[in-house]
């Protein structure tokens, strides 16, 4: 079964928008776990734009789901997750400046730098993701640094799915099958909607894990968070 994280980071947008404490992080994070999700995501970046480090602390000890913190592996991004143990760490390779994730991993070039990492955290109990795009020679480097799965950068999905479905989805179920033989665990996320999530779950075997975002909060304004959770399950548990 593909479980729905949600991604709590515009949330933090809104309230950083006006300063204070409303939108309150911790209590939309628990609304959304009582409303369905079956696990939390959050992604830290060092100027705090969003998700702060304090929202990790705050978050870690109230969450009953899966919480999953990703990040690019600064010195200061792996003590945060060292210190709060959450059951998954992403591993994004974004630059500080970053507006949004936009590339997966060059896991050939950085390999020995992610085995390092990826056995930090797994000497932690902590499982880890690797963020990767669809390149079997970088899938097969990736399987060489002993983490536990990979994530599928979703961009190219969404931006051709209402051009051609299948031409869109078939790299991801390839990628799919490649990390299924390696013997890596299968999630995906970025720019996945309601419209286009259904046809990448039934098309993409293993699937694990989606972490969906901006769409599902930006629905959320105008259907209601619980209202929306609700549809994007229905949407995965109609796609299986």
């Amino acid at each position: 079964m593909t479980k729905l994280s949600v991604n709590i980071n515009k949330i933090a947008t809104l309230r950083n928008a006006r300063g204070g404490d409303v939108p309150n992080v911790l209590e939309a994070a628990l609304n959304c776990e009582r409303f369905g999700a079956q696990g939390i995501t959050v992604h830290p970046r060092p100027d705090e734009r969003h998700i702060r480090y304090q929202d990790v602390f705050d978050l870690r000890p109230k969450l009953q789901t899966e919480f999953n913190i990703e990040g690019y592996p600064s010195d200061d991004f792996i003590d945060l997750v060292l210190k709060n143990k959450p059951a998954q760490v992403t591993l994004v390779p974004d630059p500080p400046g970053v507006l949004t994730s936009n590339a997966g991993w060059d896991a050939i070039k950085h390999q020995t730098f992610l085995k390092e990492v990826v056995a930090t955290f797994k000497n932690a109990g902590i499982r880890v993701s690797v963020f990767m795009e669809c390149d079997q020679s970088q899938i097969e480097a990736v399987a060489k640094t002993g983490t536990d799965r990979i994530e599928l950068y979703t961009e190219s999905y969404a931006k051709n799915f209402t051009r051609d479905a299948e031409q869109a989805v078939a790299p991801f179920r390839q990628a799919a099958l490649w990390a299924h033989d390696l013997g890596l665990g299968l999630n995906a996320g970025h720019d996945l909607d309601r419209e286009n999530l259904g046809h990448f779950v039934k098309e993409v075997p293993h699937l694990l894990e989606v972490s969906i975002g901006h769409a599902l909060i930006s629905e959320a304004l105008y259907l209601g968070l619980e209202n929306t959770i609700q549809a994007y399950l229905r949407v995965i548990d109609m796609a299986q």
